[in-house]
């Protein structure tokens, strides 16, 4: 079956002046337009493209790579607005339509917003909503009601490296979208690089909440992570005349500026150095024992 607003591998069936035809099942013939048609493409050979609706609300192909696909969240900006509604810039030639009824608050010209993107269902086109919250998930569910300590996804253990997308700042932080299913949080205290909207990296799972909120932290977690950055503390003291002027009181700020880890990472590497008798804590950092 054809996924619309996604990638599929469509065989070469016809190639006419304009174009070449795909074979797209029960769609019938779907155009690749000549601007997309390559010397290495023949009748025959199967091809990968997306599918999107062109100016007329059909099928049409595409070799190009759109920012996201549909069920998947992205940052567009907003290219256009009319009287029904805005247009996004999503990397291909036809605009990304989000009708007024799909906006949070009414778009501009030139702003950037977090959408998903979907196929709308009484009209079957492609569209962007920015009221995002109803398409992000549980991941309590489904589970044991009776079963409070483990999530039902397995991917969201303690330490697991996630892709989260920066979604809007808040007094406790920021909120995110986490490996593009879930709502995640990072807190203020755990961000020490400039952070905004539309932003996509690498985090890590620290606790997922009873709410369905995941605690995301920018750093390594767990006991291994501590491991190795003892052992990148105690290089730099051998490194620097056995001493660090920056001990556990220090500002999380002059911590990261040095050695780009939290307070909290920083603080367990030295207490696992202390227990190793390798340091010696002092009122003004540490020094090797």
């Amino acid at each position: 079956m054809l996924r619309l607003g996604d990638y599929n591998t469509l065989r070469i069936v016809k190639k006419v002046d304009f174009g070449l035809y795909l074979d797209g099942g029960e769609e019938g013939e779907i155009l690749l337009p000549q601007r997309y048609v390559t010397k290495a493409m023949h009748i025959g050979d199967d091809i990968e493209v997306f599918i999107y609706l062109d100016q007329d609300e059909r099928p049409v192909a595409t070799t190009e790579h759109p920012y996201a696909k549909v069920g998947e969240f992205a940052c567009l900006e907003v290219a256009w607005v009319n009287q029904y509604g805005a247009f996004l810039k999503w990397g291909l030639m036809k605009d990304l339509f989000c009708p007024f009824r799909e906006q949070k608050k009414r778009m501009e010209q030139g702003q950037r917003h977090i959408v998903y993107i979907k196929v709308d269902e009484d009209s079957y086109r492609l569209m962007a909503t920015a009221k995002v919250e109803k398409y992000l998930g549980d991941p309590w569910e489904p589970r044991n009601p009776k079963d409070t300590n483990e999530s039902s996804d397995a991917s969201l253990s303690h330490g697991t490296a996630v892709d989260v997308l920066v979604w809007q700042k808040t007094d406790l932080g920021f909120k995110v979208i986490v490996d593009n299913k879930y709502q995640g949080q990072i807190y203020e205290n755990q961000i020490f690089q400039p952070l905004h909207s539309g932003d996509r990296l690498t985090g890590y799972i620290d606790h997922v909440r009873q709410d369905g909120k995941i605690d995301i932290t920018l750093q390594p977690t767990g006991h291994q992570h501590t491991l190795d950055f003892a052992e990148v503390l105690l290089r730099y003291l051998y490194e620097n005349d056995g001493r660090c002027n920056l001990g556990d009181k220090s500002p999380a700020e002059l911590i990261y500026d040095r050695f780009h880890v939290s307070k909290k990472a920083y603080k367990k590497a030295i207490g696992d150095l202390y227990k190793r008798r390798l340091i010696v804590i002092e009122e003004d950092g540490i020094r090797l024992a």
